[in-house]
Parts: structure tokens; C-alpha cells; sequence
């Protein structure tokens, strides 16, 4: 009984430490994997959390950010479909953040910590096929946020085909996002000799119908690739457009950004991006006019005349939009689930990588769900009070699009992986202190021979060279630390029961010793 309750007291003892997360031990790893891609000198987050003390002067912040899940921003519900590049966190990594902020931060043994990950200037396109840049440009005093569209001559004189583009704000304070489009019509240039500063204005869209999207850039986005085999069309005849959205805070500021785009010489299959439902074509219920005092469910539906490859998606609404929603159904009656964002934000928004290109049968019934809320329970609402709001591109207007990057079927484009295209995010196997990833990891099986022991203690941790032990008495006290132990001489230990502690990369596990 006395050894039963000597064990209980030191299971007491080491569930106490495991909700005490460190930011050596548990919170560096999940900061590095989900939130320096922003966070860092280079980045658009406002400030950096490269450091053990730049996490330690946002630490109300952070907490507050995480429980309310605004950040990272990943508004998609992954219960319905899982994308590539997720930055979100899971409950258990919400957990660590909160325990970790209530325990006044410890940092811990700073020889556990991972590695910083390095964020220079150094670009992931750094020798493009095509390399473009808006003029400098002056943002004018505003009132409200702006959409400015720069178009850009490519001096092309052949077709050809994007396998990827790199969109570099010219300054990250600013530049809320950006989209790219190319426009064949000429149109977009009238719009610009029209206006006597660089560019014109035009939200929404560039105030071209028949543009075609290519990509966007939004805080924490990558480079755009496409997988191998694959690319963008690009007219010989199109002028790139870049539409730039500029906060009302951005007045006197200069933006001078970048658009670097890699193509190909050989032969690929043609991705394209539009928007497949849109409220313009195919809402079933429309007009997309939204009353004031009313909250209105939208509809929109189209049939696949092909079967069709979606490598991405990109639901696109403004600030009376609630929630966005859209799924397939087969010919056979079998439901597809693409994508579910239940709280539409505005401000975050951009394309979503499937982790695999996702088959639409020929036939497939696509539909979009998108929910409008025009009263004062909106806090986005634009205005107060509120009033009727018709389809239009204005922020003040709405739209209800769902972009799809797609193109024709071809057998086996379900088994290739999308997850892999390097996106530029520093995931590590990150492994908390919790009890339950105790429980989890007990696979990680160490080898602790004979136990009891009143000698020699035989140690290994099979298919691994490296490992850490740590090995606490029933107090709880640290009795032997190292890396790499295959023996102890326990001889002169006191009698009783000991925990092991060991790790090595992402296995972890825990281990009762009794010596007697």
C-alpha cells in the first residue's frame, strides 16, 4: 500500500509539472510552426516572436488572440475539410498557450528549445522568367480603405504557361493584400490613361468582366505553385493588372511592390481560376440584395460539364457576409464537402490548397451557401443604421464568388500531393508536456531492464541513436539528467519509485523505475 501510494504521489507530482508548459519545452515549437511566418522582422506581423522576450511582451496578446482563435487566421472549419499549409492550432496547442501565459511565462531549459527558424530577404523566386513592379506609388489621404489597380505591360511576344508566382509587398505595413489578374481587352488600360496618378481605382474586381485571376497575396501567404506538370495560361496579348488593397491608415505611406513569376518550357496541363458560382450567373434565389434589418441565405448552383480536377478554392464575400459554404453533389447522390468558413472575415480571406486535387464527376451538382446579415447584430455592418445593400464590387457593396483553381481530369490526380509544394512554413513535430500527449506517445516504448532494479540499470530506446533522459524521485527532484545514458548504477540510490522521462525528436514517454 505504502509503494501504491508513494507511485500516486509521484504521478500527482508529474501531472502538476505537466500543466506547467515551458517556452523551451512546448511554446517555441508551436509559435515557430504557426506564427514567425508573419511574426519575424521581415514579415507583415506587426511585431516579431522569434524570441523567448518577444513572446514575453505580447504574452496578453498572444493569449487573448489564440483563445479567441483570430490567430493564427485559419477561419476554414477543418471538421468538414482539411486543406494543405493549415496554420491553425489545435485545442491541446490552444491549451499550452493559455496554462503557459496563467503560469507568468516560464522559459525553462533553454537547451530544449527549438532552433529558430531564419527569415532573411532572400526570395523563394529569386530568378524569375518575368519580373514586374508597379511604380512608386504615393498612397493620397483617404478616409476608407482603398483599391488601387497598377497595370503592368509583360513585353511578352509567345504564350505562356505560370508554374509559379511570388507576390512582394513593396511595404508589408500597408499592403493589406493584393490579387493578379491579366486582362486581354484593353480595358484596364483606358482605366488607367483615364486617371492622371499611377493606376486607377476599382474595388471589388479591376473593373474588368472578363479578367482572369491568378493569384493573391494575403499576410502569411507564400508563393503560388501549382504541382508538377501543370500551369497558368498567360496570353501573349494580356497586360498584367495587380489590384493593391490599401487601409485608411496607409495615407502618405509608399508602396512600390513586386510580382516575380517562374514559367515553364515544357508542355503542362492548363490550370485555370474563376469563379465557378458566382452571384452574377448562377444564383438560384437572387438577386444578391440584402434589405436593411434582414439577414437573407443565398444560393448559387451550377453542373460540371466535365470531370474536373480543384487543386484550390477561394471564397470571396464583403462585410455584411456572415458565413460562405460550398460542397458537390455527385450524379449518384454522394455529397463533397470543398470548403466551410461558418465566420466570414473580410480582412482574411485568399485561395485554399486542397491537399490533393479533389475529383468533381461530370454531372456534379456544385452548390455555394452564403449567409448575409444586414442588421446592428453585424459588427461589420458598414453602416449605422442600416441600409439596403445591393451586389456591386464596392466594400460597402457585396459580392458572393467562389474562385476555383481547376482543370480537366486525369486518372491519378487524386493520389498527388498538393501538401508537399514548399510554402515556406517551418512545421516541427512539436510535442507538449500535456498528460494526454504523455498518453500518446507511450508508443515510443523505452527499454528500462531489470525494473525493479538494485544495480545496474540497462537503458535503449529502439530505432533511435539519440535521446534525452531525465530521471525525477517521488519529491519530484531532478536525480539524473543526459543524453544518450545505456546504463545507471542505481546502487546507491535510495529504495523507491523513480520516473524516467525521455524524448527524442517527436517521441516522448514516460517510464516508472523501482529500485530496491
Amino acid at each position: 500500500m505504502k509503494q501504491l501510494l508513494t507511485v500516486f504521489s509521484l504521478f500527482t507530482i508529474m501531472g502538476l509539472q505537466a500543466q506547467n508548459p515551458t517556452w523551451s519545452d512546448d511554446v517555441a515549437c508551436i509559435v515557430y510552426s504557426h506564427c514567425t511566418s508573419c511574426h519575424n522582422p521581415n514579415g507583415s506581423g506587426p511585431f516579431s516572436l522569434l524570441t523567448y522576450a518577444d513572446a514575453v511582451s505580447h504574452a496578453s496578446s498572444i493569449q487573448y488572440k489564440v483563445k479567441s482563435k483570430e490567430m493564427p487566421p485559419w477561419p476554414v472549419n477543418n471538421g468538414y475539410r482539411k486543406f494543405a499549409h493549415d496554420r491553425s492550432l489545435t485545442d491541446q496547442e490552444i491549451s499550452t498557450i493559455v496554462k503557459w501565459v496563467n503560469n507568468s511565462t516560464p522559459e525553462g531549459n533553454t537547451a530544449n528549445a527549438p532552433a529558430q527558424p531564419v527569415y532573411s530577404t532572400s526570395l523563394q523566386i529569386p530568378f524569375p522568367d518575368l519580373k514586374l513592379q508597379i511604380p512608386t506609388y504615393t498612397v493620397p489621404s483617404i478616409t476608407e480603405d482603398l483599391y488601387r489597380c497598377f497595370v503592368l505591360p509583360t513585353g511578352l511576344n509567345i504564350q505562356q504557361f505560370i508554374t509559379g508566382i511570388e507576390i512582394i509587398p513593396g511595404n508589408r505595413n500597408i499592403v493589406h493584400h493584393a490579387q493578379v489578374f491579366y486582362d486581354t481587352t484593353g480595358k484596364s488600360s483606358i482605366l488607367d490613361a483615364a486617371d492622371p496618378n499611377p493606376g486607377y481605382t476599382s474595388a471589388g474586381g479591376i473593373g474588368v468582366s472578363s479578367s482572369v485571376l491568378l493569384g493573391t497575396w494575403v499576410p502569411g501567404s507564400s508563393p503560388i505553385f501549382v504541382p508538377n506538370g501543370m500551369g497558368k495560361r498567360l496570353p501573349s496579348s494580356a497586360k498584367i493588372v495587380v489590384q493593391i488593397h490599401y487601409p485608411e491608415y496607409a495615407s502618405g505611406q509608399v508602396d512600390s511592390s513586386k510580382f516575380h513569376f517562374r514559367f515553364t518550357s515544357n508542355t503542362v496541363r492548363n490550370v485555370s481560376d474563376a469563379a465557378v458560382l458566382n452571384h452574377s450567373s448562377n444564383m438560384v434565389n437572387g438577386p444578391l440584395f440584402i434589405p436593411k434589418n434582414t439577414v437573407k441565405t443565398f444560393r448559387e448552383e451550377m453542373i460540371s460539364p466535365a470531370n474536373v480536377s480543384v487543386i484550390s478554392i477561394g471564397p470571396h464575400g464583403h462585410l455584411l457576409c456572415r458565413s460562405l459554404k460550398a460542397f458537390g453533389i455527385t450524379p449518384i447522390g454522394d455529397t463533397i464537402p470543398l470548403i466551410d468558413i461558418p465566420e466570414w472575415d473580410f480582412h482574411w480571406q485568399g485561395f485554399y490548397d486542397f491537399k490533393s486535387p479533389v475529383k468533381i464527376p461530370v454531372g456534379t451538382k456544385l452548390v455555394g451557401i452564403g449567409v448575409y446579415d444586414n442588421t446592428v447584430d453585424n459588427p461589420h455592418n458598414p453602416n449605422s443604421p442600416p441600409q439596403d445593400v445591393s451586389e456591386g464590387e464596392a466594400t460597402t457593396d457585396e459580392m458572393m464568388l467562389f474562385y476555383f483553381s481547376f482543370l480537366l481530369y486525369k486518372n491519378g490526380d487524386e493520389n498527388i500531393v498538393i501538401e508537399n509544394l514548399d510554402h515556406g512554413q517551418h512545421h516541427l513535430n512539436c510535442v507538449s508536456n500535456d498528460q494526454s500527449s504523455i498518453a500518446s506517445a507511450q508508443n515510443a516504448e523505452l527499454l528500462v531492464y531489470p525494473n525493479p532494479s538494485n544495480k545496474i540499470l540497462n537503458i535503449s530506446l529502439p530505432n533511435t541513436s539519440t535521446y534525452k533522459i531525465q530521471v525525477y524521485d517521488a519529491m519530484g527532484r531532478l536525480v539524473l539528467e543526459g543524453n544518450d545514458i545505456k546504463t545507471i548504477n542505481t546502487e546507491s540510490w535510495s529504495k523507491g519509485v523513480y520516473s524516467i522521462q525521455y524524448s527524442s525528436g517527436d517521441k516522448f514517454g514516460v517510464k516508472t523505475l523501482v529500485v530496491e
